[in-house]
């Protein structure tokens, strides 16, 4: 019997993209033929790769696809006739201005080209956020003429129309492409997103049939072995006796990343330690050889998800300084977080973050701070490490029994999962 086959769009490549990743072994687990369909976005990633042995039942093989066709320049930045023009020239502003308007979201309808092109068609397509759900839409179109259920979920990953990512964006254009996502919604199948507070808000302000399914970013069920792992003093050769704390994720603006600095600083004996990918990147490596910062700050490589519990568990604090500036940012929760809880590493949270402050504070998970000041940093900081031993210990003991018995993604899949299998039949 032919398996139902199942798309994960992500407008990224996808290196992985955990979420995605997670969300499409769940579903080869629940029988269908996965492919994640990536954005190859240069040549150093194949164009191909498998999560299992490509024979297997149940693997997961992940495509990236090259912008193609006219719009294919946007991609890159260099559009045509905008180039020719000029940026800045007024008559330039006015192209810029008239075809993001138009054609908006334009730096992906490249790469939609590409997919509408090549992508085989689907029972189900899972748009992971607003640079996917149109193309989903289109594609799932075309698959229910050759027979394919084509039935489209669109994953909120981000209300990213109400992010600072928007904050330059025209109030009248902006206007326009939140009529183009209401436009997405009432013909997706469905609407699913990260949090709770997430679904009220779009439930609220949105033309949704229903109020949004949960699907927490949450991680698999962990145990870390003992003794604990130290995988980050050993690459980093920092000495036993220093503190650890942790960031996770995208390394760029607005993450707090200069405030986390400063506030290690003020700690006796502590280093930050940034594990992550991002525009950033150069700038972090340059402050790691800072006389000032040396041995104090260190920027790593990401690591592959699966290698993220054992990498977390190796740090002593987590943090999470992001300034809540936009709607966006305060109902966030993203995966650093989770992968804290999941590995048994306590975490400090921006106070303005409300979705993580209210699990914070409610399970005594770590401390809450201003994240736009760097000695409130360092208090939350000390909060957490200078415990004794005995209460740190249970501490890192409540973090690891949240995430084993409500904050996993063997729970919060179950809802997501029942949602296809009714859409499905």
């Amino acid at each position: 019997m032919t398996r139902p086959r199942a798309v994960v769009l992500v407008a990224n490549p996808a290196a992985p993209y955990s979420r995605g990743l997670r969300v499409a072994r769940s579903l080869a687990g629940a029988g269908y033929e996965v492919e994640i369909a990536a954005l190859a976005a240069d040549d150093t990633l194949p164009l191909e790769e498998h999560d299992g042995a490509p024979a297997e039942e149940g693997t997961v093989v992940t495509r990236r696809y090259r912008p193609s066709g006219t719009w294919a320049p946007w991609a890159t930045g260099r559009p045509g006739l905008r180039g020719r023009l000029g940026p800045l020239s007024p008559l330039g502003r006015a192209v810029d201005l008239l075809v993001k308007g138009l054609a908006w979201p334009v730096h992906v309808r490249g790469w939609w080209a590409t997919l509408r092109r090549e992508l085989p068609p689907a029972d189900l397509y899972h748009a992971c956020g607003i640079l996917t759900i149109g193309v989903a839409l289109d594609l799932a179109r075309v698959a229910r003429r050759t027979g394919r259920r084509g039935i489209v979920v669109y994953d909120v990953i981000d209300v990213i129309l109400e992010s600072n990512n928007v904050a330059d964006v025209p109030p009248p254009l902006l206007t326009w492409y939140r009529r183009r996502e209401h436009g997405w919604v009432r013909r997706a199948d469905a609407v699913v997103t990260v949090n709770d507070a997430i679904a009220d808000h779009l439930a609220a302000t949105w033309p949704v049939r229903e109020r949004p399914t949960v699907l927490l970013n949450c991680q698999p069920r962990w145990s870390p072995p003992e003794p604990r792992p130290d995988l980050i003093r050993a690459a980093t050769g920092l000495p036993p006796e220093r503190r650890i704390v942790l960031f996770l994720g995208r390394l760029g603006r607005e993450r707090g990343l200069e405030e986390a600095a400063e506030a290690v600083l003020a700690l006796d004996d502590a280093a930050l330690v940034l594990l992550g990918f991002g525009a950033w990147a150069d700038r972090l490596r340059a402050r790691d050889r800072d006389p000032r910062h040396a041995g104090r700050h260190v920027t790593l490589p990401p690591v592959h998800p699966d290698e993220v519990p054992a990498w977390t568990a190796s740090a002593d604090v987590s943090i999470i300084a992001v300034p809540a500036n936009s709607l966006n940012q305060r109902l966030s929760s993203p995966n650093k977080f989770w992968e804290s809880l999941a590995a048994g590493t306590p975490v400090v949270v921006g106070r303005d973050l409300a979705v993580m402050r209210a699990i914070v504070e409610a399970d005594r998970l770590g401390a809450v701070a201003d994240p736009a000041d760097p000695a409130d940093l360092a208090r939350a900081l000390r909060e957490v490490l200078e415990q004794s031993p005995a209460d740190y210990a249970a501490l890192r003991e409540r973090c690891l029994r949240v995430a084993r018995e409500r904050y996993n993604w063997e729970t919060a899949v179950g809802p997501y999962l029942e949602l296809v299998a009714r859409l499905g039949t």
